[in-house]
């Protein structure tokens, strides 16, 4: 199996309570990175740093909040030093349903995490990682950034607005030496999953289980985007669907 050296990097990862997040967190230790694991859910991930050990450090973190990701920022760098890499995984399925029918209220949420959470950390991690002259930042994107799924507006639009943000951010700071991408790992076997089989709507909620691909494949993805074999693919989305892209990985 291909192998990856992140030793000597710091990563932080948004949503690492579960899912893709945690299966990144656990992958970037593993190859010998320094992580900080954010999230909402404080025992979830004080209890995945402690069985990483050392190398992790648990930050509390709701990213719709620009100053608590300023803060958790902060703290990966006063722990480990310079963040080289930033995940943005956080992100909610909610709601599912007929746009004519949703709650605005339940709409503006999920915009909040889903792309203002992801706007928090670029506007936080960029000018930080410019000033050491670089660093990766990688957006979790989708399907759903170019295709309308039914019972899915809020998701589609949000992740829509990601892949914008995540071709600005290359615009903007490429020459800078930033390296901004995005990875649409298709559909993967975690718990939102659960809650859209549970919600019965759309094509994606017809899928059985063993449809989707494990968290440690869009793990073991992220660590490939961050080295230079993937540096043509900056200020696009990787889609881990495609078979070169697999093969590229390892997983293949």
């Amino acid at each position: 199996m291909k192998t990856f050296d992140m030793s000597g990097k710091t990563v932080m990862v948004t949503g690492a309570s579960r899912g893709i997040g945690e299966a990144a967190a656990r992958a970037f230790a593993q190859a010998g990175a320094n992580v900080a694991l954010l999230a909402r859910s404080r025992d979830s991930i004080a209890r995945i740093a402690g069985e990483i050990g050392d190398k992790a450090i648990a930050i509390p973190c709701d990213v719709s909040r620009f100053w608590e990701v300023q803060s958790a920022f902060d703290k990966a760098a006063e722990t480990f030093g310079d963040v080289n890499i930033l995940i943005n995984n956080a992100g909610v399925i909610d709601p599912i349903g007929p746009l004519a029918q949703i709650d605005p209220e339940d709409f503006a949420r999920a915009i909040d995490i889903n792309l203002m959470g992801v706007m928090h950390g670029m506007r936080v991690a960029l000018p930080a990682m410019a000033a050491v002259g670089g660093g990766t930042i990688i957006n979790i994107s989708s399907g759903a950034a170019t295709n309308a799924v039914e019972g899915w507006s809020a998701y589609c639009a949000s992740k829509a607005a990601v892949l914008m943000l995540t071709r600005m951010g290359d615009t903007e700071n490429r020459d800078a030496g930033l390296r901004v991408m995005g990875l649409s790992p298709g559909t993967v076997a975690t718990d939102m999953q659960r809650e859209i089989k549970d919600s019965g709507v759309g094509p994606v909620a017809k899928l059985d289980w063993e449809d989707h691909v494990p968290p440690e494949w869009p793990a073991r993805a992220l660590m490939w985007m961050c080295t230079a074999e993937a540096d043509g693919f900056r200020g696009m989305d990787v889609s881990l669907r495609e078979e070169n892209v697999r093969k590229a990985v390892g997983l293949v």
